[in-house]
């Protein structure tokens, strides 16, 4: 079972580990300031997302869901479980 933490601690842990993401997967790929990885569906079909979408309702439910499935206490990329049309189409309609 994940631990909880207090929606605005959470969210500052999220940052944190966002950005140093990014700093330990420049290796793998590259990923643009601003933006982090995260990895959906089955196939784990890796995304880079803007770390302006950690602003928006529906994007933090995806994270609290990942948060009760995966946890975040590991040292790999965020995953989300939904499918990879439902997070391409999340991510359509925040760029809108």
């Amino acid at each position: 079972m994940a631990k909880k933490i207090a929606p605005a601690a959470n969210l500052k842990q999220i940052l944190r580990r966002c950005s140093s993401l990014g700093r330990r997967q420049q290796q793998q790929g590259a990923v643009p300031r601003g933006h982090f990885p995260v990895y959906v569906g089955e196939s784990r079909c890796r995304y880079v997302v803007p770390i302006a979408c950690l602003e928006h309702p529906d994007f933090l439910l995806l994270l609290r869901k990942a948060e009760e499935e995966f946890g975040f206490e590991h040292d790999a990329a965020i995953t989300l479980p939904c499918h990879e049309a439902d997070l391409e189409a999340l991510l359509a309609a925040l760029s809108a």
